[in-house]
């Protein structure tokens, strides 16, 4: 499979990024024009080998168009922009309702869910609600490709694969002291974290996602060792817009 990936990916990547979808990033994602030119290159690359290589299934009476495909794929491009595409390599399909939806396996309406299959379930009204304020810490589709990266590990715990063995134990300690501190209802975490980054692990990073996306410069000011290794793991500062200012420690 990832010699067939590999090929496939070769051959798309030889295709132009169609320049249809360039309004799209205009109106969604603001922050890509400001990108470096190398940068911009490589999210424009990396948008159309997700929009071309995942499937996106319409549900709930929901028409797909370029729009969604773009906007829910340059959400989760931005997530990896400084790691790998590789991260979804497991992820074979989005499927999008209009608005909230029920799950059988969930009580109540639900915004979004990513499925350890492969499969993230989104509600577009949600995603666009996300990215209407991107200075909330609010953000569906972010929420739940954080979960994807999480995930692609083998199993939702709140530690994705970082880049190196030796990141593991700073990664754990400082995630376990705010995971535990939310919990707690501590003002400081309460200030950066939305209180469901508190149900489990899994959720903690997925929240804590959204808000180092989102809500940097709290992040930083409050809890700046949680900022510190996400930056390190994501490989930017979303304050500049630019990769980290310095390569991931050893």
């Amino acid at each position: 499979m990832g010699l067939l990936r590999a090929w496939r990916r070769r051959s798309l990547s030889r295709l132009p990024f169609p320049p249809g979808w360039l309004p799209y990033l205009e109106r969604y994602f603001p922050f890509v024009r400001n990108l470096e030119p190398e940068t911009r290159e490589r999210f424009l690359e990396m948008l159309k080998l997700f929009v071309w290589e995942k499937e996106f299934i319409s549900a709930g009476g929901f028409t797909l168009t370029d729009e969604v495909r773009v906007v829910v794929a340059a959400t989760a491009v931005r997530l990896v922009l400084y790691l790998d595409l590789s991260y979804y390599d497991h992820l074979r399909e989005i499927i999008i309702y209009p608005d909230a939806f029920r799950l059988p396996d969930r009580t109540g309406v639900v915004l979004g869910e990513a499925k350890h299959w492969g499969t993230v379930i989104l509600s577009w009204k949600s995603v666009v609600a996300g990215l209407s304020n991107p200075h909330d810490g609010h953000s569906t589709a972010t929420h739940e490709f954080a979960h994807v990266l999480d995930r692609e590990d083998g199993s939702f715990d709140g530690t994705p694969e970082l880049r190196r063995f030796s990141h593991y134990a700073a990664w754990t300690r400082v995630m376990d002291i705010h995971f535990h501190q939310l919990r707690e209802g501590r003002a400081r975490e309460r200030q950066v974290l939305d209180d469901y980054g508190g149900v489990n692990e899994a959720e903690f990073f997925a929240v804590a996602t959204e808000s180092f996306f989102e809500k940097p410069r709290q992040m930083r000011e409050k809890t700046p060792d949680l900022y510190e290794e996400l930056q390190r793991f994501y490989g930017c500062d979303p304050l500049t817009g630019r990769a980290a200012a310095s390569p991931p420690t050893p």
